[in-house]
Parts: structure tokens; sequence; C-alpha cells
């Protein structure tokens, strides 16, 4: 199939872009992984992994094993870290590696930050759940892999467990009953963990009416509880305390289901001579509701969490506050996703801390509908709703996933396998994303994609419209569709550039809250005439308005 680059006008004026490229994908493709730097796409697969060229899509390595299967970044109950280097794939190490067969721990989620220097597995083991991150020694890796010789080879340097966080324990009788002190922050915080471990439990092992069975009740009601977690740079009161390198990771932020309590525990490297204790969080960013999502802001400095009752609470790690607060619609109230649109603004001067600067946020309700939220210190959130709830449940969205290539832009894909690019910021939808009329989307509940930032294209997996005559073979084979924006001229006005990496981004941070508050008084008195100006233009307008 030829590829084509331009843009088809729909009836509602809506341009269409057309497809760039189409290959055909090993057997029962089930995920797809770009690199950090964007010059190659990772396909999991029946029988192990193949490594292509994103540009080209031309096959550059490949791993195969029989009898498995690969579905996601984390494989079906086993965790492995591949490494690719020249020609081939390497397995570096399997992280929940299992020792005693009456012991084993499934890895539920997995994770890897930007760099490939950390790593986030959600694991359990019977009814018992934990999450443990990892650093990679990559550099050793890169060594190792120049000098390997044999691609089956498992002499590779160890993993290091940083941190292994469990769900927080119900602390002393003193901490739940006695008030906090608040010159003390440890005693507020167990007080603040024991009430919300309280309440969750009471939720979790609430009994059904009728239940006549105590033993049933109490297991059918009894039910594991999962993490969330996000990795954080340093910017925020108390990270220099942490063991950290500039543009390294300083913190994992970790919430529960069903706590209202958002923790942060700074990531240090356990020392082999102390005997280890189970970790308490550092830092606890409490709320008024239930947490049920969250997202962290590109530079990670903003952390946003959607609440139970419509409540969106967007935390500032630099100044320790919300930024914002914002009530969500009457009518769609049960918030299902959260999500940054634009990423963390990077600018030379560090010292602009408490500035006013605008966050955008798309809200996905679970009944369908979607919103926008544009907030700011010291601002009124301005919402608005991108799109209404869905009259038919095969246009419920099933991604919203922003593209920080493209300004304000998030790409929203549908049950029926319709895919668009919304405008989130001047709420509009900027185009449409077809397959050829003889494919269509496979799953499209649960979609097989990857966007590439650096060469700003979308890959996704298409299978064979069975209303089409085709041969059982042509069925059984699918396609991977590349979509290439930048090659189109509905988003050259829209093309941004953003830093190499997050890494790269300059922070700063303080030891202590009082340095924070001094810090915080300094600018503000440098910023008084600014203030004042901003002041006596909203009097007028408060004038004004009351006049009406």
């Amino acid at each position: 199939m030829e590829s084509a680059h331009k843009a088809k006008t729909s009836r509602d004026e809506t341009p269409t872009l057309e497809l760039s490229g189409v290959m055909q994908l090993p057997e029962n493709t089930n995920c797809l992984a770009c690199s950090d730097d964007g010059r190659y796409l990772c396909l999991g697969h029946s029988g192990g992994l193949t490594v292509w060229r994103a540009s080209s899509l031309n096959r550059v390595a490949g791993w195969l094993r029989d009898r498995l299967e690969i579905t996601s970044i984390q494989m079906t109950s086993v965790a492995r870290v591949f490494g690719h280097h020249l020609d081939s794939i390497h397995l570096l190490c399997v992280i929940n590696i299992m020792e005693d067969i009456n012991k084993r721990s499934i890895c539920l989620s997995f994770e890897l930050f930007e760099g490939g220097n950390y790593g986030a597995a959600s694991l359990s083991c019977g009814r018992a759940v934990w999450l443990e991150i990892y650093q990679f020694p990559s550099a050793a890796w890169l060594k190792e892999l120049e000098m390997a010789q044999n691609p089956n080879s498992s002499e590779w340097s160890p993993v290091t467990v940083m941190i292994q966080i469990r769900p927080p324990k119900i602390p002393t009788e003193k901490a739940i009953n006695g008030p906090p002190e608040a010159s003390q922050p440890t005693d507020f915080l167990m007080h603040c963990l024991a009430l919300d471990i309280i309440r969750s439990s009471s939720l979790r092992w609430e009994k059904p009416p009728f239940s006549t069975d105590e033993g049933k009740t109490k297991e059918m009601n009894e039910s594991p509880r999962h993490c969330t977690q996000h990795f954080l740079l340093p910017c925020g009161p108390g990270d220099s305390k942490a063991e950290f390198q500039p543009g390294l990771l300083v913190a994992v932020a970790v919430w529960w289901s069903g706590s209202c309590n958002l923790l942060q525990y700074f990531l240090k490297k356990p020392s082999k001579s102390s005997p280890y204790v189970e970790p308490m969080p550092d830092l606890l960013w409490p709320n008024a509701k239930e947490i049920l999502c969250s997202a962290v802001s590109k530079c990670t400095r903003y952390i946003a969490l959607g609440l139970s009752d419509a409540l969106v609470c967007v935390w500032d790690r630099r100044s320790g506050a919300p930024l914002s607060l914002v009530l969500m619609p009457e009518a769609n109230r049960a918030l299902f996703m959260v999500q940054f649109v634009d990423c963390c603004p990077v600018t030379d001067d560090d010292f602009q801390i408490f500035t006013a600067e605008k966050v955008h946020l798309l809200i996905l309700c679970k009944s369908g509908a979607i919103h926008t939220v544009t907030t700011g210190r010291g601002t009124k959130p301005n919402t608005k709703q991108l799109s209404e709830r869905p009259k038919d449940s095969k246009d419920l969205p099933t991604v919203t996933a922003s593209v920080q290539f493209l300004q304000g832009m998030s790409l929203v894909m549908q049950r029926s396998g319709k895919m668009s690019i919304q405008d989130v910021i001047n709420n509009t939808t900027v185009c449409f994303l077809t397959p050829p009329t003889t494919h269509l989307i496979t799953t499209p509940h649960s979609p097989i994609y990857a966007l590439n930032s650096k060469q700003q294209s979308l890959f996704i997996r298409g299978d064979q419209d069975t209303s089409y005559s085709a041969t059982s073979e042509e069925r059984n084979q699918s396609q991977l569709f590349v979509f290439r924006f930048a090659e189109s001229d509905i988003f050259k006005q829209h093309v941004v550039s953003h830093p190499e990496s997050t890494q790269q981004q300059q922070t700063l941070s303080y030891d202590t809250l009082e340095e924070t508050c001094s810090f915080y008084l300094q600018k503000r008195a440098q910023s008084v005439e600014e203030r004042n100006k901003t002041l006596t233009q909203t009097w007028e307008q408060l004038q004004e308005n009351s006049m009406k």
C-alpha cells in the first residue's frame, strides 16, 4: 500500500489524516512500545519479542522462546527486563524469579522510568500486595553487553531493590485516639495514616445486607488493595535530604485503593549492614475524599488527583500546597481518569516558584463525558466539556492519551474504532485518523498502539474486516498502521519541541520548610508592584460586574 500524506476534508470540515505506511505484523502481536530515542519499535507477540526500526519498519533483532506469550511491558505472571544492543536482544534479569513454588509472586504491573535507570513493579503473593522500586545498573549492563559473546548469557550485574512499600499498617493506639501535635509532624502523619486505614478497612470489610455466613462474607468482601505510583524528580521541600544526583529520581509518590492520602517516599540505596525496616512515608499529602485516579506532570512538579464526589485537586510540590481545587459538573460526578495535557514549562529562571502559570487537565468521567480544566494559582478554574456523555455505548472513549509533541493535543479512541486528535485547550476536533476501509482497529476497547514522540508518529494494529471477502490466511494477518503527523500540513502550527529528557530540567529543592517559607516571602516582596496592579484590575472588574 502506497503511503499518502494528503489531508481529506470531511463533510463537517474536519480533515482526515491518511496512513503513512503499512506493515504486516508477527502472529498475535499483543503490545507495542517505542524506545525513548524514537529509533526503535518493540513488538511483543506469541513466542517472544521483535525490534523494528521505527523509521523504515525493518526488522533489527528478535528474541524467541517456545510456549511464551508477551502481553505487555510485563509478561504474564513474570516480569523480565530485556536489553537491545547492536542486533541482539538479551534477557538481563527476571524481576520476580520464582525460588519457591509455594511463594510465587505475580507481577501485576511494571513501569520503566524514562532513561531506563529505574523501574517499579507491583507484586502479589496470595493476598499480600506490595510495590518494589528498582535501580538498574545501566552503565554496567552497557559494558557487559559490549563484551558479551553469547546472547543467552546469564552473567549480568544484579538489580538493586531501592525500597519495598506495602500498604500502611495501623500505628499505635496513641496515634489513633490522641490528638495530633501540630509541632510534631511525625505525630500528625501517624494520626492521618491511622484514620485513613480505619476508613478504608471499614469500606472493604463492610457486610452486605441479609448476610448469614460470617466466614463467606469476610472472604467475599476482603479485596486486595492495589497501588498507583509516580516517579518524582527533585523540586519539593525536603528533597535535598534524599540521596540524589541532579536530574535523577528522588522519590516515589504512592496511593492505595480506598485511601485519601498520597504518600511520598524518598529513594535511598539500602544499607547492607543495617537490618531491614518497614519504610514509613516521608511526606503525606492529605485529601478530604477518596483518591480515584491520578497523574503527574512531565516535570513532576504538579500532581493531579481525581477524588470522589467529583473533586480534582492539583498539588504543587514546590510550594507544598494545593495549586487548585476543582469541582466538576454535577451531571458527571464519577471520575475515571485525569491527565496533564501540556508538559511543565521549562525556564532558565528557576526562581519562578510561585508563578501563576496555567495548568491544563483532561478529565474523563465514567459516563464517557470528557472535560478540560484550565487552572493556576490565584485564578478561577475554567472547566469546559470536550464531549458529552455518549448516547451509544460504541462511542464511549477507551483511550485518551496526551500527544506531547503536539501543543495541547490528545489522542481519543472510541469503542467503535473511531480515532481523532482533539485540541483540548481550544475544545475542537483537529482531525480524524482512519484505517483502510478493508480493516478495523484491533480490539478498540483495548487497542494495541504506541506513540513515538521523537518521530511524531502513531503506530497501531489493525485486522482484516471480516465483512470483506478475504482468504482465511488474510484474515489471520494483522497489519501495523503508521500515522506520521509531521508529514501533514494539518499539524505544522501545533508541533512543539521539548527537552531531550525530563532529566535535563533544572529544579530547586530545599532542606526545610523554613527555607521554603523564607524564599516565598522574598519573592512576595519582589512582586509587590505586580500584585498591586493585579489587585486594582480585579477591583475594577468587580465594580463593572456590580453595575450590570
